[in-house]
């Protein structure tokens, strides 16, 4: 699979990508980063392998899906294909498609419940296979949305590791629609750093500026590379 923290190599065509990649190297320097310690999930849901395929032969390796029935349909080619990419699943995942989830993907980025928990805990012995795990905030405390909210997320965090022996690497949120970002993304970094976590999924199309500025090491950006849904 593909090393995530190497940037694509990105050819000279004006493509979306090229023009995120552009924009994501000039926000690690301005933030006095490497490059490097940004991994860019090029976010494909919705999107067919016709659409996929020229992103793919542009450079980038690292890809992100919401839904597990969807990525079944068109990546276990994609991968035969071009066997150096990686998956990560940035949408909710339901505890009856964890062996599924284990199966394809490299790293999984919703983690949000005890339930959850239990079923990755058996798939990944099971399988002998440990995708990267991120826990879910909930920054906003919105009662529509899945996630941890800030205040229980030691003892979740906790409990992964004590409780249901799973190796918790980063964090994941999304902020609400009408918010700044930047105070989720600070709050993240913060319960990140005290629970020893070295890894945080924080900003898409709109904001993964910021979110580089505030620690990000994974971007999740769609719209900005593949175009409107």
């Amino acid at each position: 699979m593909a090393v995530d923290n190497m940037p694509p190599v990105i050819s000279d065509s004006p493509s979306g990508l090229a023009i995120v990649e552009r924009e994501v190297a000039r926000a690690c320097r301005d933030a006095r980063r490497d490059r490097a310690s940004v991994t860019l999930i090029a976010v494909s849901k919705t999107f067919d392998a016709e659409a996929i395929v020229p992103v793919i032969q542009t450079g980038q390796r690292v890809f992100g899906e919401n839904r597990v029935q969807e990525a079944k349909a068109k990546w276990p080619s994609l991968m035969n294909d071009y066997p150096d990419l990686s998956l990560h699943l940035i949408g909710p995942l339901q505890s009856n498609k964890a062996r599924e989830a284990v199966a394809l993907f490299d790293a999984i980025h919703s983690l949000d419940r005890a339930s959850l928990c239990e079923a990755l805990a058996k798939e990944i012995v099971k399988q002998d296979k440990r995708p990267q795990l991120f826990v879910q905030l909930n920054t906003g405390e919105e009662p529509q949305k899945a996630g941890i909210a800030p205040p229980d997320a030691d003892a979740f965090l906790a409990n992964c590791r004590e409780v249901y022996g799973l190796q918790i690497e980063g964090l994941m949120c999304i902020p609400p629609v009408d918010d700044p970002p930047a105070p989720h993304f600070a709050l993240t970094a913060k319960i990140a750093a005290r629970n020893g976590l070295k890894l945080l999924s924080m900003g898409m199309s709109a904001d993964f500026e910021t979110a580089i500025q505030l620690g990000a090491t994974h971007i999740r950006v769609g719209s900005a590379i593949f175009g409107k849904r």
